[in-house]
């Protein structure tokens, strides 16, 4: 019993640890984004502001086109989750619940895309772009993040729908349900877990995504938030870290909260995907 309290109380102690150590900077980018200029260059890193000040925030909104790459990011990351989600939940549904030739063969093309290194593909993707005109779109920075992401998305989505019985289908089919009414009456709705995973691991990811963004876009007006935070970086390397760090505040919120509002789905998705049959 007192070794077992022992382990409890290491877990618990290792826990905060790597929970102090990825919360700080977060925390630390937040409080240095209310100082002043002054405080921030001659103050010390680790103090707290002395007067909680928002002209930096003013500052981003008023004077940058932080909201126009942030409409930007939303809808280039919307559109890529609602894809995803739309593609890989059917083409999960076919290959595990419906019957046909070279099932197992699709399933492991799918597959091997997951080992594909992403970056590797940006010459090719920046030709292929260029020659039939969609350079310089958020086409071009929506179908990479598609391709490369529909394979994990795929295989969470097979890993769920493996465990609901086939009965299910069998019994909704009897009573003269088609197909695609049976896909999106039961199979859908209990993907929900699966959905929530998807949803914040690709938001997270498209979000964040730079080096396609600073390839592919060179129109400021298409541009997206990681690319756009160049924006804070002045002549020779001259930075107002005020206003950089309260962009990156703003920039940091909406992740946040899609993370602490499928906090719950992320890990029981993740769970559901792990298990072997």
């Amino acid at each position: 019993m007192r070794k077992k309290k022992t382990k409890t109380f290491a877990l618990y102690c290792t826990a905060c640890i790597v929970l102090i150590i990825e919360c700080y900077p977060v925390v630390w980018t937040f409080l240095t984004s209310l100082k002043t200029q002054e405080e921030i260059r001659w103050g010390s890193s680790v103090a707290l502001p002395k007067s909680f000040c928002l002209d930096n925030y003013v500052k981003v909104l008023e004077e940058s086109n932080l909201l126009t790459y942030f409409k930007n990011s939303v809808f280039v990351t919307m559109v890529t989750i609602f894809l995803l989600i739309v593609l890989s939940s059917t083409s999960a549904f076919a290959l595990q619940k419906l019957r046909f030739k070279g099932q197992e063969l699709v399933l492991a093309f799918f597959m091997a895309g997951i080992t594909i290194p992403i970056h590797v593909t940006l010459i090719p993707l920046f030709q292929i772009y260029r020659e039939t005109g969609i350079l310089n779109t958020h086409i071009s920075l929506i179908l990479p993040q598609i391709g490369f992401n529909l394979p994990m998305s795929i295989y969470l989505f097979t890993a769920f729908y493996r465990f609901i019985p086939d009965e299910l289908m069998e019994a909704a089919v009897i009573d003269g349900a088609s197909v695609q009414k049976s896909f999106l009456a039961i199979m859908l709705p209990m993907s929900r877990n699966t959905i929530a995973t998807i949803v914040t691991m690709n938001a997270v990811f498209t979000w964040n995504e730079f080096i396609f963004a600073n390839t592919f876009i060179s129109n400021n007006a298409l541009k997206t938030i990681p690319v756009g935070l160049y924006d804070f970086v002045g002549e020779k390397g001259a930075v107002d870290w005020g206003s950089t760090f309260a962009a990156i505040s703003l920039v940091l919120l909406p992740i946040l909260v899609v993370c602490f509002a499928f906090g719950k789905q992320l890990t029981a998705g993740m769970a559901a995907g792990a298990i072997k049959e």
